[in-house]
């Protein structure tokens, strides 16, 4: 009941995600470059404060008042975020609700980890990320009827305001602090205790002569991070600028927020499908097959341009904004709990801080890279970095 506030929260922001681009390019006459320094500033700025928020809440051992104080702040930004159309003063507003919106990530993944077992940690990620994420959809399709009937930007704004607001009310009555902490450390022993059991196992075979199959290395969190931050700055890099790509092939605003759902139905499905499959599902595994997939998917949306806006390539760019939405929905369920395994206690924020710092210089190099070299390209250099990000994932395990 407590990820109510989170629903709520999440259709603000699906609506200002494609509200924001389409925003500044059309009615402020703002470049796509604007955009992109606008995002990636904010995404920069709140690097640092990811940290920050996730070791205050794991020194406090506290995580309500987190939550709170990022919901409350926001709504309060995002009303300053009406009272004007200089796009320098948007960026600055826009950087401070960068800041408060990750004092809520850190503190959510701790309360999802310490309210369930450790065997039950894919499904309590999957159940609240499929429900936010209808929140993100909704807000979505709220935009296409707000566009639809003609609402003005400032309105769009205001229930932007209004939905935050709902956001910090239900979690003021339905979020409490967990009674008991300790799921984390006890996982954190279990490996421990693993990988000495197998260092044992290894030494006794070697001293009776038998040959040694396992290997005893532990994973490279170096390389998990790398992968994590790469995964995150390409995704970025590729749903940035995306909306406006679609803007520029004659649709309508309301069009564009209509296909942008697809990418988050495709999601809101991987979420339900590595619920249903959590025992049965190794993350190492789904992580590198969701880049491979988003790497191949990215090269579709050239089809659009070489071959012109169709039916037909309509229906491959939505075919491939949903197959990336379920391989993101997969991904994200396995990174947080592989992220929560290898991340220690105390640094609960790295998580989000590699992709919010990802999420950062993949907003302004999307934007950059579609203004000034082309779409082709940008969706070329997607490609590419998710392939990387796989290589990555391959090798940080073995």
């Amino acid at each position: 009941m407590w990820f109510i506030g989170f629903l709520f929260h999440e259709m603000a922001f699906g609506l200002l995600s494609v509200f924001l681009p389409l925003y500044i390019t059309g009615s402020l006459g703002g470049s796509l470059t604007d955009v992109g320094i606008m995002i990636a500033l904010a995404n920069f700025v709140a690097v640092p404060f990811s940290f920050l928020w996730g070791y205050l809440c794991d020194k406090k051992r506290r995580y309500r008042i987190f939550i709170l104080l990022s919901f409350s702040a926001i709504t309060v930004l995002l009303f300053l975020f009406s009272l004007t159309d200089i796009i320098i003063v948007l960026t600055a507003v826009y950087s401070a609700i960068a800041i408060f919106h990750v004092a809520h990530e850190a503190p959510k993944n701790v309360l999802i980890s310490e309210s369930y077992s450790r065997t039950e940690w894919k499904r309590g990620f999957s159940s609240y990320e499929a429900l936010t994420e209808l929140g993100w959809l909704a807000g979505l399709l709220l935009g296409f009827a707000l566009f639809s009937y003609g609402f003005s930007g400032t309105s769009i704004i205001l229930i932007i305001v209004l939905l935050s607001l709902i956001a910090f009310l239900a979690s003021l009555l339905l979020v409490k602090d967990p009674r008991l902490i300790f799921e984390r450390r006890l996982v954190s022993i279990e490996r421990t205790l693993d990988f000495a059991h197998r260092g044992l196992s290894i030494a006794s075979q070697a001293l009776d002569g038998m040959q040694i199959k396992e290997d005893l290395r532990r994973e490279n969190v170096s390389i998990f991070c790398a992968g994590l931050l790469l995964f995150s700055l390409v995704t970025a890099m590729l749903f940035t600028p995306l909306p406006v790509f679609f803007k520029n092939l004659g649709l309508s605003n309301g069009f564009v927020f209509g296909l942008m759902a697809f990418s988050t139905t495709g999601a809101i499905l991987g979420y339900v499908l590595a619920g249903r499959r959590a025992q049965q599902l190794d993350g190492r595994t789904v992580v590198k097959r969701a880049n491979l997939a988003r790497s191949a998917l990215s090269l579709l949306f050239i089809s659009t341009v070489v071959w012109g806006f169709s039916f037909f390539t309509l229906a491959l760019s939505i075919a491939a904004l949903m197959i990336m939405g379920v391989a993101y929905g997969f991904f994200l369920i396995s990174t947080l709990l592989l992220s929560m395994e290898l991340i220690p206690e105390g640094k609960a924020g790295l998580f989000n801080a590699l992709i919010g710092l990802g999420g950062a210089s993949g907003c302004f190099l999307g934007a950059y890279t579609a203004e000034n070299y082309g779409f082709p390209i940008l969706f070329i250099v997607v490609s590419i970095g998710f392939f990387l990000s796989y290589i990555a994932f391959k090798t940080y395990a073995k």
